[in-house]
């Protein structure tokens, strides 16, 4: 395991190493979480078809890249290049700015269907709303770590 990616050190693990340095330790909890996202707003009701629209997109597309990077890491497809550092602070920024956005205009969704919708359909877009929460979350942390990382490049 390389002691620099764990400590915010200035290289990417490669390998099963990624499992086992922070901050891309993450990379598990937002597939996991982002996942759950995706598929709470996938069957969830939304009054605004809109919101639904953006918020499907960002799991979607978070989880994609996501599981994309996740595997690029694994594989060691970067090879050390400073490169990489880059798109992973930058990759890892725009996520956590998409999601902070779905995660906003979904609980005001949320919040605007209190009324006129059944128990069930407004309990399943409140989970929707905070596991929304929870992965902005995790994707804040990665990037402040990425960017930690990027600096010290």
């Amino acid at each position: 395991m390389a002691p620099a990616a764990a400590s915010g050190g200035s290289s990417l693990p490669s390998g099963f190493a990624v499992f086992a340095t922070f901050p891309d330790l993450l990379f598990i909890f937002e597939f996991v979480f982002g996942g759950l996202v995706w598929i709470l707003i996938a069957s969830a009701l939304v009054a605004i078809p809109l919101v639904q629209g953006w918020v499907m997109f960002v799991s979607v597309f978070c989880f994609v890249a996501t599981t994309a990077l996740m595997v690029l890491y694994i594989m060691g497809a970067h090879g050390g290049e400073t490169s990489w550092i880059t798109l992973d602070a930058a990759y890892h920024c725009t996520a956590s700015l998409f999601y902070l956005s779905a995660s906003v205009l979904e609980a005001l969704a949320t919040i605007s269907m209190y009324e006129g919708f059944t128990y069930k359909q407004y309990h399943e877009n409140i989970s929707a709303v905070v596991f929304s929460y929870v992965v902005t979350l995790l994707y804040v942390v990665h990037a402040v770590f990425s960017l930690i990382r990027w600096k010290s490049s």
